[in-house]
This record gives C-alpha cells, sequence and structure tokens, in this order.
C-alpha cells in the first residue's frame, strides 16, 4: 500500500550506522533477523510503502555487510557512509549532503524499528504537515522507560527539548513519554539548525534530539505525535527486545493470516515469516514454522511440529512433522510423519513421502510412493511408482554423485539398495534384498538370489554361557526328544 500526504516532496533517511555493542554479537545488529528479513529490511520495506522520492540509508559498522542488505532489500536506494564523527545527528547530516537539491520534508526512521506500520508513519507526516511544524517526534508513553531519551513539554504541552538518559536529570528521568526516534523535518530548518549542534553531552556524539531545543529557540513549532503502539515504537538493543520484537511481529502476522481465513490452531507456536503466502483454508497445526518465501496451496494441512524453508505445497496437500527445505510438495500429496527433505525435492501431485524417508535432489513422479525407512538421492521416479520399505539410492561413489532413474509404474521389494548409475525400466519389479548394480529392462523382474546357508550349533559353540546359547540347547535338545518319539512311533 502507497501513502501520499499531499503534493509535498517526502524524502527518508534511515539510520544503519551503528553497531550495536549490547547485542553481543558478530553481525550488525541491524542485519539481525525477524519474521525472515534483517531489521532493517523491515525499516526500507514500511518507507518504501509511503512512496517517498527518495530514500537514503547511512551505514557505517560492517559497511559492506549493510550496504549488500539493504541493496538486496531495495536496489534504488542511496547507501551513504558516516565518517568518523559520532552520532545520529552527523549521520542525518551526510544523508542531507546526498538530498543537496531536495526541498520538502525528511522522515528519519532508525534501522532497529522494525515493527512501525506505514500506516502510522503515514498519518505522523500528515499530522506534521497539518500543523505547520519544524519537526514533528513520534513519541510512545512507558510504565519504564530506562534506557530511552525523553520527551520533555513546557507548561502548555508543546516539546521543548529530548533528553538522552544519560543526560537526564532526576526529574526528566521520570518521564513517562519517551522519544521513538522517528522524526519528521521541513529540509530547510532541519540544514540551517543541525550545523549548529555540538557534541558537548555525556557521549560525545552529535545528537540529532539537540535539533529540537535549537528549533524552539528560533521560535519554530515542534510538535510530537504519540504512536498508537508503543510497543512497535520500540527499537532493539539487545537479545532480550530481538526476541519480543520477533514475538510481536509473529503474532501480527497470524493474526493477518486468520483473518485471511486461514485456520491457525495455536498462534503462540506458530511462527510465520512475513514473505510467506497462504491460501484460504490452509490448517496450521501447533509447533509449525512456516519461513522465508513459502506457499502453501489452498485446503492444505500442515503440521504439527513442521518446519518448511522456501518450500512450495499444493492445493490438499498433507505435510505431518516434516522438515522441509527448497521442496516443491504437489497437490493432494501426503508427506511425513519424520520426513525430511532436502534441498531439490519434488513430490508430484497425490505423491508420498512416508515415515523416516531423506529425499534430496529428487523427482518423485505423481502418485508415486516412497512409504518409509528410505534414502532417495540425486533421482528420478516416474508416476505410479511403489518404492518397498527401506530403498536406497547410493548415489555417491566417494569422487561423484550419480543419478538413479527408475520409470512409471515401477514396484520395488524392501531392503533394496540402487547403485547408481543405474535405470529402472518401465514397469519392471525387483525382490526382496535385492542391490541392483546393473539397468533394469521394461518389465523385467530383477533378483539377488544367494542360497541360504545354516551353521548347526554356531551360538553354542561361540557364544558359550550366554542366555541365546542357553536357549538354543534346550530347543535343539527338545528338538531330538520330539524327532525320537516320531521315530519310534514309525
Amino acid at each position: 500500500m502507497t501513502h501520499n500526504n499531499d503534493d509535498r516532496s517526502l524524502a527518508v533517511i534511515v539510520l544503519a550506522a551503528g553497531q550495536g555493542t549490547r547485542m553481543k554479537s558478530s553481525t550488525p545488529k541491524v542485519l539481525h533477523r525477524i519474521g525472515g528479513r534483517p531489521l532493517v529490511g523491515h525499516v526500507i520495506d514500511t518507507a518504501l510503502a509511503l512512496g517517498p522520492d527518495r530514500v537514503v540509508v547511512v551505514v557505517r559498522h560492517e559497511r559492506d555487510l549493510v550496504a549488500g542488505a539493504v541493496v538486496d532489500a531495495a536496489p534504488g536506494v542511496v547507501v551513504v557512509d558516516q565518517d568518523e564523527v559520532p552520532g545520529t545527528g552527523r549521520a542525518v547530516e551526510l544523508a542531507l549532503d546526498a538530498l543537496d537539491d531536495f526541498t520538502g520534508d525528511v522522515l528519519v526512521l532508525s534501522g532497529d524499528v522494525p515493527l512501525l506500520e506505514a500506516d502510522t508513519l503515514a498519518s505522523l507526516v500528515a499530522a506534521h504537515r497539518q500543523g505547520a511544524a519544524a519537526a514533528t517526534v513520534l513519541s510512545a508513553v512507558l510504565d519504564d522507560a530506562t534506557g530511552y531519551g525523553r520527551i520533555i513539554r513546557d507548561a502548555d504541552g508543546s516539546v521543548t527539548r529530548i533528553v538522552e538518559q544519560k543526560d537526564a536529570t532526576e526529574d526528566e528521568a521520570s518521564v513517562h513519554e519517551i522519544n521513538a526516534g522517528v522524526y519528521v523535518f521541513e529540509v530547510q530548518a532541519l540544514r540551517a539548525h543541525l550545523s549548529l549542534v555540538g557534541t558537548a553531552n555525556a557521549q560525545g556524539e552529535k545528537y540529532l534530539t539537540d535539533v529540537v531545543a535549537l528549533l524552539r529557540d528560533s521560535r519554530l513549532v515542534v510538535a510530537a505525535a504519540s504512536a498508537p503502539d508503543a510497543a512497535a515504537a520500540l527499537g532493539v538493543n539487545d537479545r532480550v527486545q530481538l526476541s519480543e520484537a520477533a514475538r510481536l511481529l509473529n503474532a501480527r502476522t497470524v493474526r493477518r493470516w486468520q483473518l485471511e481465513g486461514v485456520t491457525i490452531l495455536d498462534p503462540a507456536t506458530t511462527w510465520i515469516d512475513v514473505d510467506v503466502t497462504l491460501a484460504p483454508d490452509v490448517t496450521v497445526l501447533p509447533n509449525t514454522h512456516l519461513l522465508r518465501a513459502t506457499s502453501v496451496g489452498a485446503g492444505a494441512l500442515i503440521g504439527p511440529d513442521t518446519s518448511l524453508v522456501t518450500c512450495e505445497v499444493g492445493e490438499n496437500a498433507v505435510v505431518t512433522r516434516a522438515d522441509a527445505t527448497l521442496a516443491v510438495i504437489g497437490a493432494g500429496a501426503n508427506v511425513g510423519p519424520f520426513a525430511y527433505l532436502r534441498p531439490g525435492t519434488y513430490l508430484g501431485d497425490k505423491g508420498k513421502i512416508g515415515t523416516f524417508v531423506e529425499t534430496k535432489n529428487s523427482t518423485i513422479g505423481e502418485r508415486s510412493k516412497v512409504p518409509h525407512l528410505s534414502y532417495i538421492g540425486d533421482t528420478t521416479i516416474g508416476s505410479g511408482v511403489n518404492l518397498g520399505a527401506g530403498a536406497i539410492t547410493a548415489n555417491y561413489d566417494d569422487l561423484t554423485k550419480h543419478r538413479t532413474e527408475i520409470g512409471d509404474e515401477v514396484h520395488t521389494g524392501s531392503h533394496n539398495v540402487f547403485v547408481a548409475p543405474v535405470r529402472i525400466g518401465d514397469g519392471a519389479k525387483t525382490g526382496a534384498g535385492a542391490v541392483i548394480r546393473k539397468d533394469v529392462p521394461a518389465g523385467a523382474l530383477a533378483l539377488s538370489v544367494a542360497p541360504q546357508r545354516n551353521v548347526e550349533g554356531w551360538v553354542e559353540k561361540n557364544r558359550p554361557g550366554t542366555g541365546a546359547a542357553d536357549v538354543a540347547a534346550k530347543a535343539r535338545s527338545a528338538q531330538k526328544a520330539d524327532d525320537g518319539a516320531q521315530e519310534e512311533d514309525r
């Protein structure tokens, strides 16, 4: 959804230069993921939904990693590098240099505040313009505001300044209205006053928040608009806040799909990434994760205890207690329980990948079944095939992977090993325990036949004193007695 407030131009600056030391991670804070996207990716998507004229993202820590993620999320954005001068004020100053000919309003967002929705930001911009303000700050009211900058107002309710936690007096720290780190500025007023900001503060940084007091000193209007959802306005600074943001985003995503006609039995244990697509009448059972670009067709049943990563599931398919990545599951197909579908698995319509089956880089045709206890790798299986329990396609010869080809309507015995490269012709059969090393012609029966040899007395001789030896001796004695009795009767 694209929001247009009026004909005035809008530019968006996204601040993504910080290291995020409280995350205690080698990964830059803004690249930690929730809902299948990095934090900064969510922010950029929301910014683009506003239909801005330009988007500028300021980077510094792990510059190449962050810049790469930004360009992947939105190739048209401008990436600006922050220099050695610390602080959000300096970041915005450098972004303004990239907007040298821009006139209009500038919306400043933080790359670590992923839950703000476009409607909230559109309302903020609209309030800023309707109030003819030089700056409008998004605020939120918290019971515990520890760690956040405070919004300080005068007697008539006007915003006078924003005070960071470390610079706040006792009275200022008792304020519950916090700065959410989101601002709208009239660009000319921002340019003129940002150049006056210094670094005389506890952190030695150039604070963007200091512009507020300077604007007030110039008798310009500074306003604040409270976020309708305080939790959505909060940033992510550590792993606790990251998990809370993930939970809130997931709850929002689950609710959206429920309202679209998807049955989700237990929202608390169901995780759905923002890029997942679900059709009406899908049912999702507890402890299920639908991740990345997974899509599920109408009437499908997924779960419980299932994880699908970038998978395509057809209409009316059933996937139970399964783990699948980069797999395609056809309409009416059945997967699981306890199946593992690795990348490159394609299961045709009404096919089956059953209990304790692992597949990889394989195509299993329509109505074909791999019911249980099997490994199918680098294999092409035709339609109407049934593989017996314990089927293995031995695809690796210690140097190279080879393919197995199984034709249509092939039925195999239990415990078969197909030593690739090998082809089984249409309609062929294989016997139980067969090791198939050569191609099998269409309609042929392939057997691995060896005479069974029984070594009498082996257990008693080689395992004396064991329970097996004792019961074997008793059984042999009973058999001899029975044989003797039968001989006397004759």
